[in-house]
């Protein structure tokens, strides 16, 4: 089956359920939810204790009886009860008043590209407990592309790279459908790790997962090309004795840790140039790569891209929103109809 335009513009909410954070769109109303993905429970009484930032800041801070969960990984939702108490506490009772009066409330959600019908399934199931009668299922390539003004509608070659929290998805668009595409296993949280694991090995320090992406900032662009500071300040506790101490990083050393994840990366990028046809790469090399997602803002990487591809590489304006913005647009009528007709949809 196919989703069209005129389908999209029957839903009245949209849902952008990322392994990092959650967003949702109202139509009429625009961005109502920008929150993390986690949520804080009681494991002794079962009842949920915060959700969002809140539920974020408790993460290696809580006592036994609180449980720190994500129940989305990936873009996939891995435990649909948990995604759908979240999204309640996350629209607020006010909200979901409002959204209970439609009729038929319809609803629509982005799914990572080639995702299985298992995890297309739960993407449904998590909305229909929200309430929603009917759910379109849209690919997050096509709606970040839109959300972020690429003319994705005209014959001509897009090629967009979506980097999230745990995937990383390339593609090439054209004619509003995407002519190749693949999804790699690497992501922010793997560039995080490669980090920890890095001063883990070489420093004997133990680093806070939540300290790792205000590293990766303080070392900012000229940190991560070489032509910063050489050395940097680290706070974190010994993994030996457990004290606290502070060890001078060699930026450098940091820089390789950081990229030595990004090959496969960069390994998917050539696929999907070799599997393109050749007038569509010769329209690449003007418009080059356009960066969307949370990860894109990560210091350094677009120039890393752009040394290994020689291709013009471009950062989205608003990256992390991209999608739930291009499914808002999709919902209140904003794009060309020919723009969705090829999409697949589960119902």
């Amino acid at each position: 089956m196919t989703v069209s335009l005129e389908q999209l513009r029957r839903c009245h909410i949209a849902v952008d359920l990322g392994a990092a954070r959650t967003r949702v769109f109202v139509k009429g109303a625009g961005l109502v939810v920008d929150e993390p993905s986690v949520a804080a429970m009681n494991t002794r009484t079962g009842a949920l204790i915060a959700v969002g930032a809140l539920a974020e800041q408790m993460t290696g801070r809580t006592p036994d009886y609180i449980r720190v969960v994500r129940p989305v990984s990936g873009g996939t939702v891995v435990d649909i009860e948990m995604a759908q108490r979240m999204l309640r506490h996350l629209l607020g009772d006010k909200l979901r008043r409002q959204l209970r009066r439609k009729p038929r409330l319809r609803a629509a959600a982005s799914t990572p590209h080639d995702s299985d019908p298992l995890a297309q399934r739960a993407a449904v199931e998590t909305l229909i407990g929200l309430g929603a009668r009917r759910v379109e299922l849209v690919d997050t390539l096509i709606a970040a592309a839109v959300g972020c003004g690429l003319p994705v509608e005209q014959p001509t070659a897009n090629m967009i790279m979506v980097c999230g929290a745990a995937t990383t998805q390339v593609a090439v668009l054209s004619l509003g459908s995407i002519v190749t595409a693949q999804r790699i296993p690497v992501g922010g949280n793997a560039i995080d790790h490669a980090v920890i694991q890095h001063l883990r090995h070489q420093h004997d320090l133990l680093l806070p997962s939540q300290s790792v992406r205000p590293l990766q900032l303080a070392l900012s662009d000229e940190g991560l090309t070489a032509r910063g500071p050489s050395t940097t300040e680290i706070h974190g506790r010994d993994v030996a004795t457990g004290v606290a101490r502070s060890v001078l990083v060699n930026t450098a050393a940091v820089r390789d840790a950081i990229y030595s994840p990004l090959t496969a990366v960069l390994d998917g990028i050539g696929k999907v140039l070799r599997d393109c046809p050749p007038d569509l790469v010769a329209d690449l090399a003007d418009g080059g790569i356009t960066m969307v997602g949370g990860s894109a803002l990560m210091p350094g990487l677009d120039q890393m891209l752009r040394n290994a591809t020689g291709m013009p590489v471009a950062i989205a304006e608003r990256p992390d929103i991209c999608a739930v913005l291009g499914l808002g647009a999709m919902l209140e009528g904003k794009i060309q109809p020919m723009v969705l007709n090829p999409l697949a949809v589960v119902r």
